[in-house]
């Protein structure tokens, strides 16, 4: 992955090349109100850069069905339906959504398979063009050894695994960063005032340019922390473990949950409040907090955290750059909803809308 580029100024390139595309769109809206999903494409599709070498046009029909695709797996995965066939297995026969779940999958590798035998018939290992080419040349060099774990099984669930998790949660994240800006028009307003001051006019701001953004930069710290998009994700212990007097054996699941450090009243003054101050010092300074773990820690913790980090900032900015973010017509802010999240395989915000407004 870092070979293709993340985190790295070569995929920063793409990222600006998707930003243009993603502005368009918006601007064919015309200032009318449209739904907070539209963001999606952009981050979803550098993934797919990564994955498959090459973007999408946003028309065309295999990555709108690989959107929805992923859109339905990731509702199912927060049915309460789905968590109690996964505690009585036995009652399986009861419930359907499961099922549903794997045949959807299904059609998703039925894709990945066609993107997998392209790559097999045009593999060079002199240029690599994506992640599913280094799997198959990988593949192809071990192809020989017994215990290999390149085999196709596992080329696939790395693929998917990134396909699922790592297009759901940049594209959520970008649309609560949008609501959290038309919910609080002052922060959106300083946010404004700061790249105004920080980036040269016709310019867009480079990853590089949120260190002298410290307003900016603190904003999207606060949104990852405060909407706590991921709350647990299942672990499994390496190793017979002794913790705090309780002893977990090797192979058991471990469900650490993230919520209790993002919104821990003893590290965050207000833990249940929007407050980007939560990152900035008195002389208005951005400052690193060692409770936030969005992506979580360790060696497990998120792959594409530095891809992540460098998209979040790339179109949160450049959206701002180019508009100003409003309510549809008859919605106040006080009215935009915060409170219940959807529950999917993230915490997503409720379906609203928007309107974009073009700034000078």
């Amino acid at each position: 992955m870092r070979n293709l580029g993340m985190g790295k100024q070569m995929i920063e390139g793409k990222i600006f090349e998707e930003l243009h595309f993603l502005i368009e769109r918006i601007k064919s809206f015309k200032g009318e109100p449209f739904t907070l999903p539209s963001f999606n494409c952009a981050p979803i599709n550098i993934t797919f850069v990564m994955l498959f070498g090459d973007r999408f046009d946003y028309k065309d029909p295999t990555f709108l069905t690989l959107l929805r695709l992923i859109d339905e797996v990731m509702i199912l995965l927060g049915s309460p339906y789905l968590n109690y066939f996964n505690f009585y297995p036995f009652l399986g026969f009861l419930f359907k959504t499961h099922k549903i779940m794997l045949k959807k999958i299904e059609d998703v590798r039925v894709i990945l398979r066609q993107y997998m035998k392209a790559s097999r018939e045009d593999i060079n290992e002199n240029s690599v063009r994506s992640y599913i080419d280094a799997l198959i040349f990988k593949q192809q060099e071990e192809k020989n050894k017994k215990d290999s774990l390149f085999h196709d099984d596992n080329l696939m669930a790395s693929i998917l695994d990134l396909v699922m998790a790592g297009t759901e949660t940049i594209a959520t994240t970008l649309q609560w960063s949008i609501l959290l800006m038309m919910k609080y028009p002052e922060i959106q307003k300083k946010v404004q005032e700061e790249i105004g001051r920080t980036v040269k006019a016709g310019s867009w701001a480079t990853y590089e340019d949120r260190k002298n953004m410290p307003y900016t930069n603190a904003v999207l710290h606060e949104v990852q922390r405060f909407i706590t998009l991921l709350p647990h994700v299942p672990r499994c212990t390496a190793v017979d473990t002794h913790f705090r007097g309780y002893f977990l054996p090797k192979g058991i699941i471990v469900i650490p949950s993230l919520t209790s450090v993002l919104l821990d009243k003893t590290q965050w003054e207000t833990p249940h409040k929007f407050n980007p101050n939560h990152f900035l010092d008195a002389e208005g300074n951005f400052v690193k907090k060692g409770a936030f773990l969005p992506f979580s820690t360790g060696r497990r913790n998120c792959i594409g955290e530095s891809l992540a980090k460098m998209e979040l900032f790339v179109f949160f900015v450049g959206l701002l750059q180019t508009f100003t973010f409003r309510p549809q017509p008859g919605v106040s802010e006080s009215d935009l909803d915060l409170t219940v999240p959807q529950t999917t395989f993230t915490l997503r915000p409720q379906p609203q809308a928007t309107c974009a407004v073009l700034r000078e």
